[in-house]
């Protein structure tokens, strides 16, 4: 990060902010950790407050227009009133628990295209506000939302795009305002019955909820429609649960079947895999990860995005601080 990045708001001469992570990765349920680093000014100063928090962009829907928005979702105090002498340098460490439901950013070292997250710094005096830094948040799969996205991987499902949508989700707890959709292009064998598939993850500490989501194609004389499947685990449980055969297992019954189609076995799963056979404990796991970076890191953008390429993708939007979540 850029040391001595002025605080705008605070006017030339005024002091300055850089935070500084001990490590920018995390997951869901985790914790991150850093140091604030002020320096003070040409004049002494008293600071009311300085926080952090995590931001990210938002898709939002009003009538038939949709826009983005930046969002803060979640905040943690730094410190309270303190005076800053001029010239002055003072560290401030912190601890920041990342929520369960924050959405996943990165997975096997790509950036999930679509997906931007930061932390952001505020440093408040007389009244001022400033939000002076903007640090990138890399959010790494928990361990059964990668079990998930191995399945998708080895099912032949191509990862599409990910976004950020306003709104809450029928029949699942969740606490944020918001949901992440990763969006995969249909794989050969359900083509012909779905256009493209919906994934959605809403963990808390105990479980992680999984909807399903497929844009089911039309026939002759009927019309395409989403169907939905929700799926529902425990952490301690994810690595005994064969998601591929129960993803593929609900897409035969409930997307392919009632089409009319048949399709073949999905790729890099196996010989002979079907519905009724179980295909626990026989190295599917290992099998998939070749099959995830070839399928669900199709269409990533991968590499570490700079402070100051996270202030142009967060600036012009309209900050959204929760007061109305």
């Amino acid at each position: 990060m850029v040391f001595k990045k002025m605080l705008g708001a605070l006017g030339v001469g005024g002091p300055s902010v850089d935070t500084v992570l001990t490590d920018p990765y995390t997951r869901p349920g985790g914790m991150l950790q850093g140091q604030v680093h002020l320096e003070g000014g040409k004049s002494d100063v008293d600071i009311e407050h300085v926080a952090v928090g995590l931001v990210t962009r938002v898709e939002t829907e009003s009538g038939d227009h949709e826009y983005n928005s930046t969002v803060e979702f979640h905040r943690v105090p730094v410190t309270g009133p303190l005076r800053l002498a001029a010239g002055a340098r003072q560290s401030i460490p912190f601890q920041f628990p990342v929520p369960w439901e924050t959405p996943i950013t990165d997975v096997y070292g790509q950036r999930l295209h679509g997906m931007t997250m930061g932390l952001r710094t505020e440093v408040a005096v007389a009244r001022a506000v400033d939000k002076g830094d903007l640090d990138p948040v890399f959010v790494q799969p928990l361990p059964a939302q990668e079990a998930v996205l191995e399945a998708m991987g080895r099912l032949g499902f191509r990862f599409r795009s990910a976004d950020l949508e306003r709104g809450y989700i029928r029949g699942v707890q969740q606490s944020l305002p918001f949901y992440q959709e990763i969006e995969f292009w249909a794989a050969p064998q359900y083509s012909h019955a779905l256009n493209q598939l919906e994934l959605t993850f809403v963990a808390n500490p105990h479980a992680l909820d999984v909807i399903i989501e497929v844009d089911k194609r039309g026939g002759l004389f009927t019309a395409g429609r989403d169907v939905f499947h929700h799926l529902r685990v425990e952490h301690a449980n994810a690595d005994r649960t064969d998601w591929a055969e129960q993803i593929d297992g609900w897409l035969r019954q409930a997307v392919v079947s009632r089409s009319g189609g048949h399709f073949g076995t999905p790729q890099g799963y196996g010989h002979g895999y079907g519905p009724g056979k179980s295909g626990h404990g026989h190295g599917h796991r290992g099998m998939g990860a070749g099959a995830v970076v070839g399928g669900i890191a199709a269409g990533m953008v991968g590499g570490y995005i700079a402070s100051e390429m996270m202030d142009e993708v967060f600036d012009g939007g309209d900050m959204d601080f929760g007061g109305d979540f």
